[in-house]
């Protein structure tokens, strides 16, 4: 058992080769999605994002938010005028940055990937939050290195994670994502899943914990540590000195 999950949590991971095609329905999905879930999903949104204005730090001023998207976690702060000058969303599709932009043009809209590198100095933020983005990474470790140099000492890193391989997760992925990309597209899904969610909970956890300490875990819908009959877990984190 062991062996069998240490040769799956290897990084970085092959990410499936894709035609332009697909990398055109992939693009345009991505953002079909952020947009039809602001709506169409509101318990599970509002976990997603509240689990982590529940867990802020009391004082902050510097924020990074990486895969940010459309900036749908922007709805959930309650940001004073020098947060929001202080406010960094960071997305590698710049379709959908241009929405956070429009839609919040007082907040720092950056187009990048952190597994390339974050163009701050080291401990530069007070959190970084990072909503359903890790999952997605090919080299996370490189990505979780970045994110630790650039936190500060007593930052707060906030994490949301799909149950990916969870019954609970692969049902309602059935009925959502899964259902509305066939009916859109006429096409698989499974090639784009394959190229999206690259990693599960443990290789995620494994991951974070050697670069950060884990404080506190919230699980939806059901608040018990079981990832079967559960959909996503927030994680909150300090880095280790």
């Amino acid at each position: 058992m062991n062996n069998k999950r240490n040769q799956k949590n290897r990084f970085p991971k092959k990410v499936p080769v894709l035609t332009p095609e697909q990398k055109k329905i992939k693009d345009d999905f991505m953002k079909y999605w952020l947009e039809v879930s602001r709506t169409n999903y509101g318990i599970y949104e509002r976990f997603n994002h509240q689990t982590v204005v529940k867990n802020k730090p009391t004082k902050f001023l510097k924020t990074l938010e990486i895969g940010a998207g459309l900036g749908e976690h922007l709805a959930y702060e309650d940001l004073n005028e020098d947060q929001k000058k202080n406010y960094y969303a960071m997305d590698m599709r710049e379709n959908v940055l241009q929405i956070l932009k429009k839609e919040n043009p007082e907040i720092n809209a950056i187009l990048g990937d952190c597994e390339e590198g974050l163009e701050f100095t080291d401990n530069f933020f007070d959190r970084v939050i990072a909503i359903h983005v890790l999952e997605h990474m090919p080299d996370l470790p490189k990505a979780l290195t970045e994110i630790s140099r650039v936190l500060k000492s007593d930052g707060i890193f906030h994490v949301v994670i799909p149950c990916e391989g969870s019954l609970a997760h692969q049902i309602a992925r059935k009925i959502s994502a899964e259902r509305l990309f066939k009916k859109k597209y006429n096409t698989s899904y499974d090639w784009f899943i394959k190229s999206e969610h690259l990693s599960v909970p443990f290789e995620i956890f494994e991951e974070l914990e050697k670069k950060f300490n884990i404080i506190k875990k919230n699980y939806f819908p059901i608040p018990v540590p079981f990832e079967f009959c559960n959909l996503c877990i927030g994680i909150h984190l300090k880095k280790k000195i």
